[in-house]
């Protein structure tokens, strides 16, 4: 029986943050998702592929780590969307956040727990810690004028507010942050500002809010940052945080007027939300909370400071670029003033991955799904790992092409490294009968090494978020393998020398188990399939675990690791995206204008405005509401066709037109007598055509 070495001597002499402060235990947490719409591969390869890579590198080495995160379930974008489907917010949440766990189960994102906001654990959590400050004296309570809208009679939070950016003129950047140039902004910096509710630019009312002085915190953040991260976080995120603390910190509320969110604990703020970027960080700590509870784990231990701070846990935080500023000056704020806590030693944000020469966007559909990539590509986890990872945006922008996808499947993971297992395997059956014996160990001292050195530039890159590297590092094994086949032939060798023949193909089969064990942080699945080929007992192996063949050990039949893709799956993907921004930059075709009519008939026609007196969805249907309708004339029953778009107690009080001349007409039982008027958008979106002032019922529309 032999030992497959991981060759510890041939350590490269290196000097990397994680190695150079040895850390007792690890908490990975990737950016919490908003549950306001599906995956896409932008997200994957800004916050989750790396530090799903990362974490399953420190469980290999037997690392006492946990990986957190769950669904952003409140704030405004919750409640944009759902006023554009016509549904609530909890309705949302639930169908999003079911969405998202979905995915990444189906992808393989290994998380210790993927929880959500709307927790109880989480909100009394959050409140906690809102308390917390407010009992120090931490927060300033000013009033300020904040944006409000007249027509929908509200105050409006930053995202519902748009406007031109006075930093980059974008003109659709958010009232609090542009997300075409990451500047963080106030909703009363924006150039023209306009509601996203009515269109219309909005008022200035006084509103009281609880702010988070940030400028009182900018002394300890600049020793803590500055002195403390300049040679340990990657030169993007330190430069952002950089930039931040010479213009200069401002206070920011931590308060929002929002009908969706966690309330603010205090009587005197009824109504009030907590700002969402106050919670929502909070929510990393909820989860590990909640995973204790699950596990029987003191959570504590993976947050908290301990008794000797060489026990303290190592926080890391994989986020995107545009949610540095939040994970690296306010919520190490928020911690630092609570006390306790430990801080990140490392945010290594990536930059933004664009697709197809063009940046990913979920508003013009222009993006790779992940749940359509799952259903179109099935079994094909790793090839999108593989590619995602090829391309991360570590310090600069990356483009995905689907031309490029297919070219590194096909050139890279099926010609280089499924090649090598293939022939390898296939050699073995036919010349040995898929048995290994006589010399089990590597015989050849130039693999040996090589390998060896492979694995500490693998370990090194994974340490220093250098994943394209480490990536790299494992195909260069593959590489190996192939150059050692090709120059050994020994197909040839077979007809004159059977041992030597024995032993370079038993080379290349531990070619192939350190292949498998090194690819597993980066494509799992390929790596379980090559320790499945091998007959191994386990289809997961720790760095410091030896492979064992013993000599008689008996291999599986060899199988293809991977796939060519083929031209047509690809050119369907390119038509998708081309059909995605036609149907945006030119929407639905404007229906062609009807036969003409007379003035008689125009004027046969009464409609009349009326109110919605009563509202509820018809049995056994998806999209009919039974109204009750006063239209000045009567009260009357109207059968419509929008329970798909509108809750019936959401419409209730609504003013809407009304065609009441219209012949009765028997709808599932149901007596109709009448017809609202609706207007569609190019988005299918219904909104009812009604008087911008209220109008009593019964006034005629002409």
């Amino acid at each position: 029986m032999c030992k497959l070495n991981i060759f510890a001597n041939y350590k490269i002499s290196h000097s990397y943050t994680l190695e150079a402060k040895k850390f007792k235990r690890y908490t990975v947490t990737s950016a919490l998702p908003y549950a306001n719409g599906p995956l896409h591969i932008g997200h994957l390869a800004g916050a989750y592929l790396p530090a799903d890579i990362f974490v399953r590198h420190l469980r290999l080495q037997r690392k006492d780590v946990i990986y957190i995160c769950g669904s952003d379930e409140h704030g405004a974008a919750i409640t944009i969307k759902a006023k554009k489907e016509g549904i609530t917010p909890q309705e949302i949440i639930d169908k999003y956040h079911n969405q998202i766990k979905n995915s990444f189960e189906e992808f393989g994102i290994a998380f210790d727990i993927y929880d959500r906001t709307s927790s109880k654990i989480h909100h009394e959590l959050s409140q906690e810690f809102f308390l917390n400050l407010y009992e120090k004296g931490e927060f300033i309570e000013k009033y300020s004028d904040q944006y409000y809208d007249e027509e929908y009679d509200q105050f409006l939070a930053d995202r519902y507010i748009i406007g031109t950016c006075p930093n980059c003129g974008n003109e659709n950047a958010y009232g609090d942050q542009c997300e075409k140039c990451g500047t963080s902004l106030n909703a009363t910096d924006l150039i023209n500002p306009k509601s996203t509710l009515s269109g219309k630019p909005p008022v200035l009312r006084p509103t009281k809010h609880w702010y988070l002085p940030l400028d009182k915190y900018q002394p300890w953040l600049e020793k803590w940052l500055i002195e403390g991260k300049k040679d340990v976080w990657k030169p993007n995120v330190y430069g952002q945080c950089s930039s931040w603390l010479k213009a200069g910190l401002q206070p920011r509320s931590m308060t929002r007027d929002l009908d969706w969110g966690i309330d603010v604990p205090l009587d005197e703020a009824k109504g009030k939300k907590l700002y969402v970027w106050l919670d929502a960080p909070i929510g990393y700590i909820s989860a590990t909370k909640q995973w204790a509870l699950n596990t029987g784990n003191d959570w504590q231990k993976y947050w908290k400071k301990q008794e000797h701070k060489e026990d303290d846990s190592c926080l890391i935080h994989f986020i995107g670029k545009d949610n540095i500023v939040f994970h690296c000056i306010t919520f190490p704020s928020i911690l630092h003033a609570h006390g306790g806590y430990i801080l990140p030693e490392h945010v290594p944000a990536n930059e933004f991955l664009n697709l197809e020469g063009d940046k990913l966007s979920t508003s013009r559909n222009h993006a790779v799904w992940l749940h359509e990539y799952l259903e179109e590509f099935p079994g094909k986890q790793d090839e999108l790992r593989y590619v995602l990872t090829s391309i991360l945006p570590e310090t600069s922008d990356s483009e995905f092409t689907w031309k490029d996808y297919q070219a590194r499947v096909n050139n890279e993971l099926v010609a280089i490294l499924g090649n090598f297992v293939n022939r390898v395997m296939i050699l073995m059956h036919k010349y040995f009968e898929g048995k290994v014996s006589h010399h089990p160990e590597i015989t050849d001292r130039f693999v040996h090494d090589e390998i060896g050195k492979s694995y500490d530039l693998v370990e090194e890159s994974i340490a220093t978020f250098k994943f394209r590297q480490g990536l790299a590092a494992v195909m260069d094994v593959a590489r190996l393998g192939n150059r050692y086949l090709t120059e050994k032939e020994p197909w040839k060798l077979i007809k004159c020398d059977e041992a030597k023949t024995r032993k370079i193909l038993q080379n290349c089969l531990h070619i192939i188990a350190h292949l498998g064990t090194l690819m597993q942080p980066f494509l799992p699945g390929s790596a379980q399939s090559i320790f499945q080929m091998l007959n191994l007992e386990k289809d997961v192996f720790n760095y410091d675990e030896p492979v064992v063949f013993s000599d008689g050990h008996q291999l599986n039949e060899a199988s293809l690791l991977f796939e060519k893709v083929e031209d047509a799956a690809i050119d369907q993907q390119i038509a998708k995206l081309q059909a995605a921004s036609a149907t945006v930059n030119n929407p639905i075709a404007v229906a062609p204008a009807r036969e003409n009519i007379n003035y008689e008939q125009f004027a046969a026609m009464d409609i009349r405005v009326g109110t919605i007196l009563e509202a509820e969805k018809v049995a056994k249907t998806k999209k009919l509401l039974k109204l009750k309708i006063d239209t000045g004339i009567d009260q009357r029953t109207v059968v419509s066709g929008i329970a798909e778009y509108f809750e019936p107690e959401s419409i209730i009080g609504k003013q809407v037109s009304v065609l009441v001349n219209l012949e009765p007409r028997e709808i599932k039982g149901i007596t109709s007598q009448g017809m609202i008027l609706m207007a569609e958008n190019a988005e299918g979106v219904l909104s009812f055509v009604a008087p911008e002032a209220n109008f009593q019922n019964g006034a005629v529309v002409r």
